[in-house]
């Protein structure tokens, strides 16, 4: 689904990654873990395009974002969140997610998927036509993700999407990543909140200084004695 190998990006001479190899196979969560600062956001922009590498390949559902451009990835089957839920303030809810829709290559009519996403996220058929603006920093990221998600893709990307949220509302968030995965769709999850996100992932990787420092199943890296004082 998702492929990086050994790519490295800088910000003008400040080398950002250095090297960096992940893959994400369907039917995963993975977790991208590490502190502030280490380069997880930085990836997020080189998967989405946003960034172009300096070295490396970065390959999604078989093709080289890089050849592609980053305005044809949702139509390609990809969906994304980004930090800091980044909606189009004055739009309402309703418009938001179609701007999602459109950018997508789904088949079935917007409203069958926006009953989908209503269903899967009750507080957004209250607020379809409210501005985006005007809504809570929780509601707002489930606006985010249900417009990753009302294309129906194949893949997600998220970026720190438990971000500002309260504890109860990480849970419900993350319950709901769950529950997508299981509906058949793959998961990149970009987090600081490493424990939380390795409860729900199937394997993980710890980049620092803009290079993966251990990989290994969640399981494995949560039971890892050093990487549970540093970074758990």
């Amino acid at each position: 689904m998702l492929k990086l190998t050994n790519v490295s990006s800088s910000y003008g001479v400040v080398p950002m990654l250095l090297g960096v190899t992940l893959d994400v196979y369907e039917g995963e969560i993975v977790s991208l873990l590490g502190p502030n600062g280490a380069g997880k956001s930085t990836t997020f922009k080189v998967i989405s395009g946003l960034l172009a590498p300096d070295n490396g390949v970065v390959s999604l559902l078989g093709q080289d974002v890089a050849k592609l451009g980053s305005e044809r990835l949702a139509a390609l089957g990809v969906g994304f969140v980004p930090e800091g839920r980044r909606l189009f303030p004055s739009l309402t809810v309703r418009e938001n997610l179609k701007l999602g829709y459109d950018a997508s290559n789904c088949d079935a009519p917007f409203a069958e998927r926006l009953d989908s996403m209503s269903k899967l996220f009750p507080r957004i058929r209250e607020r379809l036509s409210q501005p985006s603006a005007t809504m809570s920093g929780g509601e707002q990221a489930m606006v985010t993700l249900a417009r990753a998600l009302i294309g129906s893709p194949k893949l997600v990307i998220m970026d720190e999407p438990s971000l500002g949220l309260s504890p109860k509302l990480i849970a419900e968030y993350f319950q709901i990543v769950k529950r997508i995965r299981e509906e058949g769709t793959s998961v990149l999850l970009i987090e600081q909140n490493a424990e939380t996100a390795l409860s729900i992932s199937d394997r993980g990787y710890l980049i620092v200084r803009g290079e993966i420092a251990v990989t290994g199943t969640s399981a494995d890296l949560m039971a890892d004695d050093t990487i549970k004082h540093l970074y758990l």
